[in-house]
C-alpha cells in the first residue's frame, strides 16, 4: 500500500472487520454463533501452535496433548475443589506450560522429523493416560462432566452469544499481544533461529532457550483454549484430543502461512466453517480437505496469507520476486 495513502483508508479494513465481529451474534442464529465459538477456539489453538511451528520452526505434531491437559485440569479442579472456571483459565495455561517446559529438557535439541515423531508419541501418551484414569481423576474413556458455568462479576456465560463474546474478546487481546511479541527482540530471535540456528547462535542468541520459550508459551495458550473448550462442551473425553486433532492444528498453521497471524485465522475459518457449509457432502469432506492440502502445497506453499517475513525470504531467493516487492514498496 502506498506510503501517502490516507490513514482512514489503511484503517478501513480493520474497522469493517471489527464491525462484523461485533454485529455477528445479532445477525446470526444460535447454530452459526456456536460455529463461530468453536472457530474462535481453533483460532486460539492455531495461534498457539504458530508460536512453535510458525515462529521458531519446531515440528510439533502433538499439540492436542496440551489442549487436553488444559481441559482436564479445568474439569478436575472445578469438580473436586469447586474453583470458579474463570480462575482456572490461567491455572490451565500454567499447568500445560509447565508440562511443556519439563518436556523441553529431553526433546528440545531434536530437529525436524525426529521432533515430530517424539511429539506424536507425547500426544499418544497423554491420550492413553487419560483413558487409563490415573488416581481416578480423569473418568477413563467416559471422561468428565463439568457442572459449573463461567461467571464473571455476576455475569453467567450460558448462551452461544455469551461464549462468543468471551472467546473473541480473548482472541482480540491475544492478537494484540502476539503482534507486539512478533515485533520484539524475542520475536526477531525466534525468526533467526527458524531460518538458521548456526547463524543465530553466532549472533549471540541462546537457541535452546528461544526454542524452549516458544514451546512453553504455545503449550500454555493451548491449555487456555482447553478451558474454553471444557466450559463450552461441559463433557470432555480422551477422544477429543486424539492425534487427528494435532494434524488439524498443524494444517491450520501450514495452510495459513507459517508465522502469519491473519493466515492462521483464515485457515482456521476454512477448516472449521467450510465443513459446516458442505454438510450435504459429508462423505467427501475429508477428500476435499486432502485435495486442498495437496493443491496448496503445489501452487501456494507459502500459505493463504503469508507473513511479511516470507516475502522477504522470497526476495532473497527469487530476483524477480524481489523486484516486484521493491516496486510495491515504492508505490
Amino acid at each position: 500500500m502506498a506510503a501517502n495513502t490516507p490513514a482512514w483508508r489503511r484503517l478501513l479494513p480493520n474497522v469493517l472487520l471489527l464491525g462484523l465481529l461485533i454485529s455477528f451474534p445479532f445477525i446470526a442464529d444460535a447454530y452459526w454463533t456456536d460455529v463461530a465459538v468453536f472457530f474462535g477456539i481453533y483460532v486460539i489453538l492455531g495461534l498457539s501452535l504458530n508460536l512453535i511451528l510458525g515462529e521458531v520452526g519446531l515440528f510439533n505434531m502433538g499439540h492436542a496433548a496440551f489442549f487436553g491437559i488444559g481441559a482436564y485440569l479445568t474439569a478436575i479442579l472445578s469438580i473436586n475443589f469447586g474453583i470458579p472456571i474463570i480462575l482456572l483459565l490461567p491455572v490451565a495455561a500454567l499447568g500445560a506450560g509447565l508440562v511443556a517446559w519439563i518436556l523441553t529438557g529431553p526433546i528440545i535439541h531434536l530437529r525436524g522429523d525426529y521432533l515430530l515423531i517424539v511429539t506424536i508419541g507425547i500426544n499418544e501418551i497423554v491420550r492413553i493416560a487419560l483413558i487409563n484414569n490415573p488416581f481416578g481423576l480423569t473418568g477413563g474413556p467416559n471422561g468428565l462432566l463439568l457442572l459449573q458455568r463461567i461467571e464473571i462479576f455476576g455475569w453467567t456465560v450460558r448462551t452461544p452469544a455469551d461464549f462468543y463474546w468471551l472467546v473473541w474478546a480473548f482472541i482480540v487481546v491475544l492478537i494484540i499481544v502476539l503482534i507486539r511479541l512478533q515485533n520484539s527482540r524475542i520475536g526477531r530471535a525466534w525468526n533467526y533461529v527458524r531460518e538458521d540456528e548456526v547463524a543465530a547462535a553466532a549472533m549471540g542468541i541462546n537457541v535452546r532457550n528461544a526454542k524452549a520459550l516458544a514451546f512453553t508459551l504455545g503449550a500454555a495458550l493451548a491449555g487456555a483454549a482447553g478451558t474454553f473448550y471444557a466450559a463450552k462442551m461441559r463433557i470432555i473425553s480422551p477422544e477429543s484430543f486424539v492425534f487427528s486433532e494435532s494434524v488439524i492444528l498443524f494444517a491450520i498453521v501450514i495452510l495459513g502461512g507459517m508465522g502469519s497471524i491473519p493466515g492462521v485465522i483464515v485457515a482456521a475459518g476454512a477448516i472449521m466453517v467450510l465443513p459446516e457449509l458442505l454438510r450435504g457432502f459429508v462423505e467427501y469432506r475429508m477428500l476435499f480437505f486432502g485435495a486442498a492440502m495437496v493443491l496448496m502445497m503445489i501452487f501456494r506453499p507459502q500459505g493463504l496469507w503469508p507473513s511479511k517475513r516470507w516475502a522477504r525470504k522470497l526476495s532473497i531467493e527469487e530476483p524477480e520476486t524481489a523486484a516486484a516487492v521493491e516496486l510495491e514498496e515504492k508505490e
